[in-house]
């Protein structure tokens, strides 16, 4: 069966496909390493014929809807960022000129905000699948990564949100800074939750419980796995201090079902937060859906 559409979410590192039939089902599911970070912007198009290979139709146009860093500045074509408040995805799709005519792409832009600045692109589609399911959602979305989003969801529209740099902290401290010498990945909760503790009753001393896990080690043989959970409690209990006048007293979803997720939920349960946790595996795909159902609504 050839498909009705073909659903993208193209990444930083890797894109994924579906093909759709007509009431949305999966027909088909295709992945690649060629992420937007791989590629010049003209390398999309073959990448995505190469990846569709027979799903093409003979000379008919089959339509894509992409998601992600496809339309960043520095992807395929940009889609600009809408601002906030609005609905996290198919108010707006950008088309892309394609050389073979079987194709009709288009892109789903990101968001933005203006105070403070801040932006997204592709966490608007987790978001537009989670209101899928749940439409009355009125709280707060916790999306965990490299760049951590906190947003705020109400009415059906994403009215403000904030991104925390925690992840990508993480790496730098844990790869290229001093402390690399001092940590090893594995795992201790008991040294989570210290850092998570100390950090969270005092947030503004963050820097100054950082160069003890070198010193830890060097005079008491603090074990590398130790310091590593204690390094990942501290920066995530900074970031719920600094995050709590968001989250604190809404409702409350963690999008995502991998460790650093249940990290997350875990660490808001602690402080007495009520929290969901919500799959990420096909999340995408429902928004997808979604933007694709508000697009064709609107045309």
């Amino acid at each position: 069966m050839r498909p009705a559409w073909i659903a993208v979410d193209w990444g930083t590192s890797n894109m994924r496909l579906w093909a759709l039939d007509g009431n949305g089902a999966v027909l088909a599911e295709r992945r690649s390493p060629r992420g937007m970070g791989a590629l010049e912007s003209t390398e999309y198009e073959g990448v995505l014929l190469d990846l569709l290979g027979d799903l093409l139709p003979g000379t008919a146009r089959l339509p894509v809807l992409v998601c992600g860093m496809a339309g960043a500045r520095t992807g395929w074509r940009e889609a600009a960022y809408l601002p906030i408040p609005c609905a996290p995805a198919g108010t707006h799709a950008v088309a892309v000129e394609t050389a073979d005519r079987r194709l009709q792409v288009h892109i789903l832009p990101g968001l933005c905000q203006s105070a403070p600045a801040d932006v997204m692109r592709g966490e608007e589609t987790q978001i537009a699948g989670f209101l899928a399911t749940d439409p009355g959602f009125d709280g707060v979305l916790c999306l965990p990564g490299t760049h951590c989003k906190w947003v705020r969801v109400t009415e059906g529209r994403v009215a403000h949100f904030r991104t925390t740099m925690t992840g990508e902290i993480f790496a730098l401290l844990t790869e290229r800074s001093l402390l690399r010498h001092s940590i090893s990945a594995g795992w201790n909760e008991a040294a989570f939750a210290r850092g998570l503790a100390e950090a969270i009753a005092h947030p503004e001393a963050l820097p100054l419980a950082l160069f003890p896990l070198r010193a830890e080690a060097l005079l008491s043989d603090l074990p590398g796995d130790v310091a590593w959970a204690r390094l990942s409690g501290l920066l995530i209990g900074a970031e719920l201090a600094a995050t709590r006048t968001l989250w604190g007293e809404r409702r409350l979803a963690v999008i995502g079902d991998d460790p650093l997720a249940a990290l997350y939920a875990g660490a808001l349960r602690g402080q007495g937060a009520v929290v969901g946790m919500v799959p990420a595996g096909e999340i995408t795909l429902r928004g997808l859906r979604a933007a694709r159902a508000a697009l064709e609504a609107a045309a």
